[in-house]
């Protein structure tokens, strides 16, 4: 197998050509990047990522992968939020930020209590007329005291020039060998949802997490943050991952000694939960009832993972290469074999299991998977598989090329197509199936032959015939023969589809409408020409290659194509441009047709129901047409005179409606239980 590789691979290098092997080459290395680029990386060029719908695509798949693999734990003994919200706020009479006596007192109870560290994520960037008592029990404080520090740098739709000199006043006044500035900037991606450790800025102080439990291993961390999910009760209930308890509380000196046990050797974390203000999107937002995290949770959740030492381990920008290059030569292989489909699918499935299998295998491992590829694996097979089938079957196919444009003039692509990759199929037999037959005349077509030069019949011919052809093959269907400017067309064989009979359907009414448009379209000087006039009716045929073994056509025989000719004749005495039988109409799906009655085709003893297109025709009227002829059919006389009247009113109503006419000539002509008969 492999050496038949060698000697495809290298017939398709050899007879390529100079200019499509550098297409395919250049194809080849577009895949690769796909393949291999870290889309949580910006491209030069591109203002952002959001504008890469690979980036989108990556960022979702990690997401739905952190989230179905998030860890569920207990709630975590070594953390504890203390939050304000909106109702603090009214409380205190505060528009934002808190309280400082309030927080003040909550310092020094939590002081008293026992905590390990204290990080405060709020921002002391104006005046407030508590803030002497805030820094008097900053200047007691006996635990470390981290305050979130912020500069224009990195925070400009927050922060303004005044309030960073504020800010900057408050730190040096705070400043004790216990109390320390740290940032509390969090980073987000392009779609504004939190995943990794934000990269410090230049004049930064260090990050409020590390700042609380400093971690050599963590300090240059850039990866994934690990969130996590909460443990599930017996009964079914959950308790959040972090505990929280409101600032109220621990500001109450009574209550204060009742709630030490949750604050005694803890890290606490201060910070509000304020509607619209410091929510983040997290991997974890559609398996959470809160669709947002607050930007405390967000602090909690990255010092948990720093205390569990979950440094989680990236794949090497090597091995994501590498891996990349194992994508595009295995598509290439693959779209290289021509594998029948019995071995291509297995091929396939194992491709695509280990594509999307191993990203979801390594995060169920604990790896960060946030910067592989998935979609991109995805993208540059694709790419890579078309690529190279493209220029092989290109190689390969010219004289395949040439014959199906031979065959192309009379069936479908895809028809003719089996036909070249299955010779058998030319074998000189029939056989009988069910399939739709088309008939088309040009009236007055053989009167104008007469009166213009032969060079200018066989000009107009051949541009009508064209035009027709074209809207039989883009239907689907058949080309059988010409019979001068005739053309009879069939769906249903050699290959059959479900939606032949809408297509029939369509191209007998596109067939009329292309026969309008070549009227219209006449060189100066020649008369008019007449209406095209279609037959369309389903039933069984012969259909297979007739004619000997020096010269063959592949062709339908039989009552079918008999019954579609008369339909197609019926149309002149009917004053209607497309006539369908029953048959046809309802195995076409459509729903444009209105009834036209039923006659007696010529040389036929069955009558036939007959139809015709009218997608302009009112809806409403289609169906007062419908009963009308319905009514005709009953044996009760006063019924027949009534849709008689009825019929005479809608004929009123349309009174261009040529075809409409006629049908209710036809119907005073036979008057009751007769049949109109087509001479």
């Amino acid at each position: 197998m492999m050496s038949g590789l060698w000697r495809r691979g290298a017939r398709v290098v050899r007879d390529a050509g100079r200019w499509r092997l550098a297409s395919t080459l250049i194809v080849l290395l577009l895949a690769l990047f796909v393949a291999g680029w870290d889309w949580n990386r910006p491209l030069d060029g591109v203002s952002s990522q959001r504008e890469i719908p690979t980036a989108d695509a990556e960022r979702g798949l990690y997401d739905w992968r952190a989230a179905t693999f998030a860890p569920r734990v207990a709630q975590d003994p070594r953390i504890l939020m203390v939050v304000y919200d909106d109702q603090t706020l009214i409380a205190t009479r505060k528009r934002s930020p808190l309280d400082r006596g309030l927080l003040a007192r909550a310092l020094r109870n939590i002081d008293a209590m026992g905590a390990k560290s204290i990080g405060i994520d709020i921002l002391f960037d104006q005046p407030q007329d508590e803030d002497a008592e805030l820094l008097a029990a900053l200047h007691a404080m006996r635990t470390p005291v981290w305050l979130g520090y912020a500069n224009l740098g990195d925070n400009r739709e927050q922060i303004i020039f005044e309030q960073q000199q504020f800010l900057d006043r408050f730190m040096a006044q705070a400043r004790t060998d216990r109390v320390h500035p740290a940032s509390i900037r969090l980073e987000t991606d392009a779609d504004n949802v939190a995943r990794s450790w934000p990269v410090p800025t230049k004049g930064q102080p260090p990050l409020l997490t590390l700042a609380m439990q400093p971690s050599p291993p963590f300090r240059d961390y850039r990866g994934a943050i690990r969130f996590r999910l909460p443990l599930a009760h017996v009964d079914g209930s959950e308790a959040p991952v972090i505990p929280s308890l409101q600032i109220d509380l621990l500001a109450d000196p009574a209550m204060a000694p009742a709630l030490a046990s949750m604050v005694r050797g803890r890290h606490v974390l201060i910070g509000g939960d304020i509607v619209d203000i410091d929510q983040f999107e997290t991997p974890l937002s559609g398996r959470q009832a809160r669709s947002t995290m607050i930007g405390l949770e967000v602090h909690a959740t990255m010092l948990a993972q720093l205390l569990d030492g979950a440094k989680l381990p990236a794949v090497p920008e090597g091995a994501r290469w590498l891996a990349a290059l194992l994508v595009i030569l295995a598509a290439a292989i693959t779209s290289l074999a021509e594998l029948r489909w019995f071995t291509l699918l297995p091929a396939l499935a194992v491709q695509a299991g280990a594509i999307a299998g191993l990203p979801v295998w390594l995060q169920a491992r604990g790896w960060d998977t946030k910067g592989l590829p998935a979609v991109g694996w995805v993208l540059g097979w694709v790419l890579a598989f078309t690529a190279i089938g493209v220029t092989a079957r290109a190689v390969t196919s010219q004289q395949r090329r040439f014959a199906q444009a031979a065959l192309g003039k009379y069936l479908p692509r895809d028809i003719a197509a089996q036909i070249l990759a299955e010779p058998e199929k030319l074998a000189l037999h029939g056989e009988k199936r069910p399939i739709f037959t088309l008939f088309t005349d040009l009236e007055g077509f053989t009167k104008l032959s007469h009166a213009i030069a032969p060079e200018m019949v066989a000009q107009l011919l051949n541009r009508y015939l064209d035009m027709l052809s074209d809207v039989v093959l883009s239907h689907g269907g058949t080309i059988d023969k010409f019979v001068g400017d005739a053309v009879v067309a069939f769906w249903g064989a050699p290959i059959a589809r479900s939606d032949d009979g809408r297509n029939a359907a369509l191209a007998a009414y596109a067939m009329w409408q292309a026969g309008e448009a070549f009227r219209r379209d006449l060189p100066p000087g020649v008369p008019p020409i007449g209406r095209t006039r279609v037959g369309l009716h389903h039933g069984e045929a012969i259909v297979g290659n007739f004619g000997g073994e020096g010269r063959i056509q592949y062709t339908a025989l039989g009552d079918s194509m008999n019954t579609a000719s008369r339909l197609e004749a019926a149309n002149k005495a009917l004053e209607t441009n497309v006539l369908a039988s029953r048959d046809a109409m309802e195995r076409s799906g459509l729903d444009w047709w209105r009834p036209m009655g039923r006659v007696r085709l010529r040389g036929r003893a069955t009558p036939v129901d007959l139809f015709e297109p009218a997608p302009d025709f009112p809806v409403g009227d289609r169906a007062e047409l419908a009963e009308i002829l319905e009514a005709f059919d009953a044996e009760d006389g006063a019924a027949r005179a009534e849709a008689m009247k009825r019929l005479q009113m809608l004929v009123n109503h349309h009174p261009e409606d040529a075809a409409l006419a006629n049908l209710l000539y036809r119907c005073e002509y036979i008057g009751e239980g007769g049949i109109y008969g087509l001479g």
